[in-house]
């Protein structure tokens, strides 16, 4: 991917991200019922993939992220 494309698809992890952690942080409504999306697990694999697109994007622009003995 290029430069671009990875900003943007950094952008979007981020704010599905944001918007899985404000769900899931809302209280229970008992009347409703359980919920049936898993709220906290899908923000931590939208921070996952945040934090693999931001070590990408540095590797773009020329910073070595991975092991140092390469």
């Amino acid at each position: 991917m290029d430069l671009s494309t990875t900003i943007v698809s950094a952008v979007i992890a981020l704010l599905f991200t944001v918007f899985c952690g404000w769900r899931g942080a809302r209280p229970i409504n008992v009347l409703k019922g359980p919920r049936m999306m898993p709220w906290r697990p899908l923000m931590v694999a939208g921070a996952l993939a945040t934090l693999l697109l931001a070590a990408h994007i540095l590797n773009l622009l020329g910073m070595k992220t991975g092991d140092p003995r390469y």
